[in-house]
């Protein structure tokens, strides 16, 4: 016979039911309180992801090749007071480059982006003497008609010191200078004038500079060589050595010139005594470019090396891209690749058929200017079947228009050497 629970037992199986109903609600509020949060986590990663997509799409092109963002929403430049400048690398002149003729086809590709800028800069690598025959390396020379041909696709404003700026002896030196000065004078009251600096007329005579005004907008430029393939003649050239004490002395006159001639952006072209046909940026020489920022210049617009170098914008405290430094730009036209290497892009000296051409948009703010925008254009030196050196933008539409022509081996060999050079990328530091 079952005897009649006891209440005493009836109560502590109530309270083991209790208890045990107690752990089951619980174990599924907390299941549902963990899929709450699981469905609130992928809807804020969901939302995440469409804001940075709808930002990529918005800022596609204000991004450096490594993500890093040099715009921000108040750097929108429509109706805003600001300005659009190109920075090109060296204007070489061996003999495939002159011996061709029609020099305008040379630019044909690139004068489109050239004149979109009210100055393009680039570096004229040669003396301009009429009165002496077209040479090339060791010792180079062209006529006018040459660099007419990169005045008519857009570039005015020119570096002339460089290590072959004195290729032709003094009178390559004051020929240049009278061609130039010439130029400048003749297009001061046009929609293009020409500005050029790095010659000077006696060894007595300062360092020569532009004081260029355009759009409101005034602009300090000075070019200056710290190499030169002789020493013959070097007072005539903006010519700076690269012993410390000289860079000392160059960085207060930099500070004085500044101080004398109060603009909104101060450029300086260096030649640079670096290596030749090396990618990797000197870190002495980085160094020095940044107190020549700290001195007051705004660009450093570097050269020499005949290959593109990585680029560097520098922010303030407040994270806002105030400078930049182009540690070298890479040639914009030689012949320093006549025979590629259609088997091993990677080599060296097949860098020295490409270089950049550099778009940077400045605005104006209550600080200053600052970096709104920078979009690097690609360009290589092609030779066309019938062995015309001209430049053309480096992309897929180039790339596919050697591929229809059946131009298979520049059409692999460039393939490589675009991906190679999008290793070359910008940088972002803060001061």
């Amino acid at each position: 016979m079952i005897q009649p629970l006891s209440p005493i037992f009836k109560i502590l199986i109530l309270l083991q039911a209790a208890f045990y109903m107690f752990i089951i609600v619980s174990c599924a509020s907390s299941k549902k309180q963990k899929k709450a949060q699981a469905e609130e986590q992928e809807k804020l990663r969901l939302e995440q992801e469409a804001l940075q997509e709808a930002l990529e799409q918005s800022f596609l092109e204000n991004f450096f090749p490594d993500n890093t963002p040099i715009v921000t929403a108040n750097t929108v430049f429509n109706n805003s007071d600001s300005f659009l400048m190109t920075f090109a690398g060296d204007i070489m002149a061996h003999s495939p480059n002159y011996s061709r003729g029609h020099y305008e086809e040379i630019y044909k590709d690139i004068e489109p982006i050239i004149k979109q800028s009210k100055l393009s800069f680039a570096n004229l690598e040669t003396p301009v003497d009429e009165k002496r025959s077209f040479s090339t390396y060791p010792n180079f020379n062209v006529h006018q008609s040459y660099s007419n041909a990169a005045i008519d696709a857009g570039f005015n404003v020119f570096s002339l010191a460089n290590n072959h700026t004195n290729d032709q002896g003094i009178e390559g030196i004051l020929e240049t200078k009278k061609y130039f000065d010439k130029l400048m004078q003749e297009t001061e009251s046009t929609e293009r004038p020409v500005f050029a600096s790095g010659l000077k007329d006696s060894p007595a005579s300062p360092f020569t500079y532009n004081v260029i005004k355009q759009d409101g907008w005034s602009i300090l430029f000075m070019a200056v060589t710290e190499i030169l393939n002789q020493n013959a003649h070097a007072s005539y050239i903006n010519y700076i050595r690269t012993d410390e004490n000289s860079r000392k002395n160059f960085i207060k006159e930099i500070t004085e010139l500044r101080e004398k001639n109060p603009c909104d952006i101060f450029i300086l072209s260096i030649h640079c005594a670096e290596p030749e046909y090396i990618l990797t940026v000197n870190k002495k020489q980085a160094e020095f470019y940044h107190k020549l920022l700290d001195a007051g210049v705004d660009v450093v617009w570097a050269n020499h090396p005949h290959v593109a170098k990585e680029w560097e914008v520098i922010m303030d405290e407040e994270k806002i891209p105030r400078k930049i430094i182009f540690y070298a730009m890479g040639n914009t036209i030689s012949a320093q690749r006549t025979n590629p290497s259609f088997a091993n892009p990677k080599l060296p000296r097949e860098y020295t058929g490409e270089g950049y051409l550099a778009q940077v948009r400045f605005l104006r703010d209550n600080k200053g200017i600052h970096i709104a925008h920078i979009a690097p254009t690609l360009i290589t030196t092609y030779i066309t079947p019938e062995l015309l050196y001209v430049i053309k933008q480096l992309d897929e539409s180039f790339i596919q228009e050697l591929t229809d022509e059946k131009r298979d081996k520049w059409a692999k060999y460039l393939e490589q050497r675009i991906k190679l050079m999008n290793n070359i990328k910008g940088k972002t530091t803060w001061q």
